[in-house]
């Protein structure tokens, strides 16, 4: 029986939900990168930041590729880095409005005294 694709969705987005996962996206955005640039940006232990890659991997949103004894990590499509680009505006958004109601409450709490 086929998942419903509301449920196909919610796996990809929990498939995501992990910190290190976020940051290796954003990091591939700008291109292919070996492990060891990864790790110098990330500041994780290399096991961890291994089974985060496996996780990506396994989904099939990013791919590796050996160069002699350097693995080299890259999105394997560019609607990936087009979801990092979405998520960033609307948090953006989300954070603006936060910040006008915070004003707003600031506003009302001065009016107040």
């Amino acid at each position: 029986m086929p998942v419903p694709l509301y449920q196909a969705k919610a796996e990809f987005f929990r498939m995501l939900g992990h910190p290190v996962r976020i940051r290796v996206l954003e990091l591939l955005q700008d291109g292919p990168k070996p492990v060891r640039d990864l790790l110098a940006s990330i500041e994780v232990e290399p096991s961890a930041l291994s089974q985060q890659l496996a996780v990506l991997r396994r989904s099939g949103i990013v791919t590796s590729a050996r160069e002699g004894s350097t693995v080299v990590y890259e999105l394997s499509g560019g609607d990936v880095a087009e979801l990092m680009r979405a998520a960033r505006r609307i948090l953006t958004e989300m954070l603006a409005w936060q910040n006008e109601l915070l004003a707003e409450l600031r506003e009302a709490e001065v009016s107040a005294e």
